[in-house]
């Protein structure tokens, strides 16, 4: 028998869906992160987030490395930036009972694309 994906585990696009929306609610709060996000349309934004971290969870959405890298390079986003992201997301993952070792997986997916979002 297969081994259940994350995105089963915990639930499928609905879930993803709340910790993404919650995810995004505390990056627009955060001060250095927010203006990231001042032009953006909020609702395809959380739509493209919901994709990608359900392909990370072993979903059935995809998103390739090369789009990850075309949204993301207008922007002047540091190292420090993309610090802060991990940390607050590992917090989300955390508060919506995503286990440790998962958690740390669907981080250590972000962290493996830093090259492509980071900017300066």
């Amino acid at each position: 028998m297969a081994q259940q994906s994350m995105f089963d585990k915990y639930g499928g696009f609905s879930v993803v869906s709340k910790i993404v929306l919650d995810l995004y609610e505390r990056l627009l709060d955060d001060d250095d992160l927010g203006p990231f996000f001042d032009d953006v349309e909020f609702a395809k934004i959380v739509d493209h987030q919901t994709k990608f971290v359900s392909s990370v969870m072993g979903g059935p959405a995809a998103y390739t490395d090369n789009q990850i890298e075309k949204l993301h390079s207008h922007l002047a986003i540091g190292g420090g930036h993309f610090d802060q992201l991990a940390r607050i997301l590992a917090e989300v993952l955390k508060d919506h009972g995503v286990a440790d070792e998962d958690a740390a997986e669907i981080v250590g997916a972000f962290t493996a694309r830093r090259h492509l979002v980071v900017n300066r």
